[in-house]
């Protein structure tokens, strides 16, 4: 009996209606970008200092510059970063108010040394050097509430570990289109409702929610638009899904740049998911999750619907549908089975190393250049721009070098790159931001590489578990990010890049430990899996 794939080549496998659809779902993936990286622009934290009640008054009567208002009142004694910790945390224990204070170095009357004057912590808010505002700026999370930040983005990681799992079961179980919209209606509602936040813990909740629905309904929109196209397609279609997400970047840093409060940007980046309810009538549910609940009636209808959207018909001696696979033949899928035996629990190890590695550089370094970079938006957009060249160099060179030695060097050039931004002096911008694109497009090939790859290593019964639990540690990743970020960078502000660079360069070196799966079929049992290495070796050994 026929399968989908079969009566695709006949209807139609990536034409105007696989198109139309792959356009929209590409929207969602667009949309999903403020999500996962918005915490650039939503948690921006810009020069501030304590809030020292008749500073304000002091400083209109004798007529200071704000540099001279800084320069008079707020503490700057010591090592640099002594000096950051004191102007940002710390206030000296003055009366501003008393008339006795002179226009002129106001506090020599006090003290010979300001050193000598005692300090306290802010104690009535703080002064941010910025014309709009930040959930930083808002609820000050600043100095000894600065962990409440990385707190922020963690969150939203959990939301998507969970929501992965959870959502990606009801998927197979209640079928790809009603989880897509219920994802999408969620993920509107509790955008709008984090918008409107009255304060940090409301903001915390809305924004796990947007985690719990947001990634999972960005993996259901792959899912269903690899599942309408036929086999040959597949690969192309899913690395442009993804190329959707870095056109997101770029609209991104233009919708922050127009919007600098935080509320309008959560708004306008939230909004156009309500439009997304629209796929009700858009979207047909999977034909292919259609006859694996043996709904092959429904499943037809929609076949039929594609074929006559793409001005073909259905042969008749094709109306009779099957499944890909046998359902008879079908074993039940265990834990256990990732890690049983030699070949494939290294397989596991690596590649969930992998998935850990390409969240933390791709998320870290994102949340790096918003700390160290001069303009955030420019640099966020140039930087964006360089995961273009990254797909398309995935797309030219894995069917002609093959994956691993692309996929290693691609991890190698991010942990280089992030070393020698090391170095690299901060006269010598120019080079810094060039260094900084390299390793942001390393990152990016070697994330894409990971999600192809990790599909082509396992068995059929087990596939969909190896790339569920693998990945899952993308999101472990993620949660640990902001942590590793924002508490570094108090330390030092490129121990960050020292890190990434170890983990990259690890990353690359255990990618070439793996088995090279260009041009071999997918392995259909455990004993394929097991013998793709040796395989491979015996293929170079004919070949050389």
């Amino acid at each position: 009996m026929p399968t989908v794939d079969d009566i695709l080549e006949h209807i139609g496998e990536f034409h105007l209606f696989q198109k139309q659809t792959f356009f929209l779902l590409a929207l969602l993936s667009c949309a999903f970008t403020p999500i996962y990286v918005g915490i650039v622009f939503l948690g921006f934290t810009p020069d501030h200092h304590c809030r020292s009640p008749g500073v304000a008054e002091l400083s209109q009567r004798c007529g200071w510059s704000p540099a001279e208002e800084l320069n008079y009142t707020v503490p700057g004694l010591g090592s640099a970063d002594e000096v950051s910790f004191l102007s940002q945390c710390m206030r000296y224990e003055v009366d501003w108010n008393q008339s006795t204070l002179d226009c002129v170095d106001p506090l020599s009357s006090l003290a010979v040394n300001r050193s000598h004057l005692p300090l306290s912590p802010c104690e009535h808010g703080w002064v941010y050097d910025t014309p709009g505002s930040s959930i930083v700026t808002e609820f000050n999370l600043v100095c000894v509430h600065s962990w409440m930040l990385d707190l922020f983005q963690s969150v939203v990681n959990v939301g998507f570990f969970i929501g992965a799992v959870g959502i990606g079961y009801l998927a197979d179980r209640f079928g790809r289109k009603f989880c897509l919209l219920v994802t999408i209606l969620i993920n509107a509602i509790s955008g709008v409702l984090m918008a409107i936040s009255p304060n940090y813990a409301w903001m915390l909740v809305f924004r796990f929610l947007q985690g719990l629905v947001s990634k999972a309904g960005w993996l259901i929109g792959y899912i269903l638009i690899t599942e309408f196209v036929g086999l040959g397609y597949r690969r192309t279609v899913g690395i442009c899904y993804q190329i959707a997400f870095t056109v997101g970047l770029l609209i991104l840093a233009g919708v922050a740049y127009a919007l600098p409060n935080w509320r309008w940007l959560q708004f306008a980046v939230t909004l156009p998911n309500f439009c997304f309810l629209l796929y009700f009538w858009c979207i047909p549910e999977s034909p292919r999750w259609l006859i694996s609940q043996n709904k092959n009636a429904k499943a037809m209808k929609i076949i039929k619907h594609i074929a006559k959207k793409n001005g073909k018909s259905v042969p008749g001696s094709l109306q009779s549908l099957t499944a890909d696979e046998d359902a008879g033949m079908k074993l039940n899928p265990s834990f256990l089975d990732l890690v049983r035996t030699p070949q494939i629990r290294k397989h596991t190890l690596i590649l969930m190393y992998n998935w850990f590695t390409s969240s933390v550089l791709y998320q870290g370094l994102i949340m790096h250049m918003g700390l160290a970079g001069d303009n955030i938006y420019l640099d966020f957009f140039y930087s964006a721009l360089v995961e273009f060249p990254a797909a398309f160099i995935i797309i030219l060179t894995i069917d002609r070098i093959g994956r691993r030695y692309p996929w290693a060097v691609s991890n190698m050039v991010a942990g280089a790159a992030c070393l020698a931004s090391v170095f690299i002096p901060d006269d010598l911008q120019w080079l810094k931001i060039t260094v900084a694109c390299l390793g942001r497009m390393g990152i990016t090939m070697a994330y894409e590489m990971v999600c192809l790859v990790n599909a082509e290593l396992y068995p059929t019964y087990i596939r969909n578990l190896a790339v569920l639990v693998c990945s899952s540690m993308c999101d472990i990743g993620g949660i640990i990010t902001p942590f590793l970020v924002y508490r570094l960078t108090d330390i030092w502000l490129e121990f960050p890049l020292v890190v990434f660079a170890v983990f990259g360069l690890v990353a690359g070196g255990l990618v070439l430990l793996l088995p090279e799966t260009k041009g071999k079929a997918l392995p259909e049992t455990i004993e394929d899996a097991e013998n793709m290495q040796s395989l491979g070796r015996l293929v170079q050994t004919v070949c050389h």
